[in-house]
């Protein structure tokens, strides 16, 4: 939408001068019915737009060029990497624990590991979020 779309512009005209003639009692049903002008006016520039969008994805696909596809997760490799190394590390973690405490122990490991891998799937170690930091242009202080 055009920040000068004359047809806002006359009904926003329009509205203040029914407001000045009206008085201050119609002031919510004036403005309510404003922006209910403003909200068709929007829903027609975006409804044009994905319009416009779609027609261009089937021209390209008509084409024979392949439809934009969404880019994938930046960290999956990370966080599935980190996960193999734990299952790997948690065979001779839980035969420690169950030798040295017994089930007690056991369950303490897989809790642990449950943890580990919790709190770095929600980012929460401080080195990796200083790296994505700097990846993305970021100050560490501003997380």
């Amino acid at each position: 939408m055009d920040a000068r779309d004359p047809e806002l512009k006359k009904e926003l005209d329009a509205t203040l001068h029914a407001r000045r003639e009206l008085g201050e009692d119609y002031d919510s049903a004036l403005v309510e019915s404003f922006l209910e002008k403003v909200e068709q006016s929007l829903d027609g520039t975006v409804d044009r737009r994905v319009r416009r969008q779609l027609a261009e994805q089937q021209m390209s696909v008509a084409r024979g060029a392949r439809p934009p596809q969404q880019p994938a997760d930046p960290n999956f490799g990370e966080r599935f990497g980190y996960g193999i190394i734990t299952m790997i590390l948690a065979v001779p973690l839980s035969a420690i624990g169950v030798v040295n405490a017994g089930l007690p122990g056991l369950i303490v490991t897989w809790t642990g590991i449950v943890g580990v891998n919790f709190v770095h799937a929600s980012g929460g170690f401080s080195w990796s979020r200083k790296r994505r930091a700097k990846e993305e242009g970021h100050s560490e202080w501003e997380e």
